[in-house]
């Protein structure tokens, strides 16, 4: 399909202004002070660290598959006794 004539000229526009910040915009370095704050905090978690995570994980998991069943159940039995009264009324 092709482009409009309005898309195009915003498309120049568009790349013209790219252009100039280009031009104009200097790149600027983060003080040394909060690349090592942020290598502080960003740190990669050791094997057990990891392991005890994906334990975690698993028995989340398995919580919330009981919690779903259950859910489940209710609903069932919800349906059910509605199904039931409706039949007699």
């Amino acid at each position: 399909m092709a482009k409009r004539k309005s898309d195009l000229i915003q498309e120049e526009n568009l790349d013209s202004i790219e252009a100039h910040l280009a031009g104009t915009l200097k790149p600027v370095t983060p003080p040394s002070e909060l690349i090592q704050r942020l290598r502080g905090r960003i740190q990669m978690p050791t094997r057990s660290e990891i392991t005890l995570r994906l334990a975690d994980w698993r028995r989340m998991f398995f919580v919330l598959g009981g919690v779903m069943s259950g859910m489940l159940v209710l609903v069932t039995l919800a349906r059910v006794f509605y199904y039931m009264a409706g039949r007699k009324g």
